[in-house]
């Protein structure tokens, strides 16, 4: 099982668009490309930043290929949607885990 991770920081001010955003579009979106089998969306409580709110989407698919087909093929699209739709109010680090038991 391999995990994509995306950690995201968002801007307060932006916090209810961007769920709704996420929740009703981004996701859908990611999940429609048929690389991932299915995901997880978590809000970070603690630590928290003042002014900033960060979540977490974790993407999971049994093949680390399905993860290099989307980096390539879909990724730079559907980051360009959010950039062009939120512009700099977030930050997002992507990792890729391995799940080993």
């Amino acid at each position: 099982m391999f995990i994509y991770n995306v950690t995201i920081k968002i801007d307060a001010a932006i916090e209810n668009d961007w769920l709704q955003w996420m929740q009703n579009e981004h996701l859908e979106d990611v999940m429609s490309t048929g690389m991932f089998d299915s995901y997880s969306f978590l809000q970070l409580l603690d630590p928290e930043e003042e002014g900033y709110r960060t979540y977490i989407a974790q993407y999971f698919t049994d093949s680390e290929s399905r993860y290099g087909q989307y980096i390539e093929q879909f990724a730079p699209a559907l980051r360009q949607k959010g950039f062009d739709q939120f512009g700099n109010q977030f930050i997002a680090f992507r990792s890729i885990l391995k799940k080993l038991t």
